[in-house]
């Protein structure tokens, strides 16, 4: 009988230990935010550097190999090296996202989520520029369609890119810091693009590298049919306010 016994809370222990680790498991979501240039548009005094106001009723990214790192020591984007990762965690598939369903008092949109993951401090993160080769983008990373008004003069506008990158990040810098996933908990991490480093900001001096390296909309604002452009050198992917390493594909 005492056999039986020990047996029984054998079976007993080595059952709740397999259960504890599952059930203190925690959930990893991950938000793609364009911020208000895309849920409110460049409107006055935040115009395009060459003086336009821009309202998009869609703003489509393609994106993939969404990456997050719990890493030690804490990566360095300026380093441009590999992220020194203790734990990864990646969501699976490509996914089409349109910042511009996010709203102004809260413009991050949901992408996806991991469950099961370990708990930890999520402190790096990385994704893919990936062309949707079948789908709404037909081809491209990224499209921004829209209408552009200056003096009175109203443009729709739809402009695309073709090029694909992998952005590199550290901590999100923000109001609040982002990652941190207990057990058992919730946690999230953010994709941010910066749409002023496209279009410039009026606001700004002439002269901030932001509007020098910028395109502003000028370029597109003929109104005639689907406009592409070349991004490559323009430091959009973001964590939050964090740089990212960029590597052009």
């Amino acid at each position: 009988m005492t056999k039986i016994f020990s047996f029984c809370l054998s079976i007993v222990a080595t059952a709740f230990f397999l259960y504890v680790p599952a059930a203190a498991a925690g959930t990893l979501q991950f938000f793609a935010n364009g911020e208000e240039l895309i849920t409110e548009g460049f409107v006055s005094p935040k115009l395009t550097r060459d003086g336009w106001a821009l309202t998009f009723t869609h703003a489509f990214v393609s994106v993939s190999d969404i990456t997050a790192y719990q890493a030690d020591p804490p990566y360095d984007a300026r380093s441009g090296e590999t992220v020194p990762a203790s734990q990864t965690v990646a969501l699976d598939g490509n996914h089409i996202v349109d910042l511009a369903a996010g709203s102004p008092e809260s413009p991050p949109v949901f992408v996806g989520e991991k469950k099961g993951v370990p708990a930890g401090h999520y402190n790096a993160i990385s994704w893919e520029m990936t062309r949707d080769e079948k789908g709404l983008l037909s081809g491209y990373t990224m499209l921004l369609l829209g209408q552009a008004e200056k003096d009175g003069q109203l443009v729709d506008f739809r402009i695309r890119t073709a090029e694909e990158a992998t952005y590199t990040c550290g901590e999100f810098v923000g109001d609040e810091r982002k990652g941190f996933l207990s057990e058992g908990g919730i946690a999230d991490l953010e994709l941010t693009f910066h749409f002023d480093h496209i279009f410039g900001r009026a606001d700004k001096d002439p002269d901030d590298p932001m509007n020098t390296e910028a395109v502003g909309f000028e370029p597109f604002a003929d109104g005639t049919g689907m406009h592409d452009i070349r991004l490559e050198g323009m430091h959009i992917g973001h964590a939050g306010e964090g740089h990212c390493a960029v590597q052009w594909q």
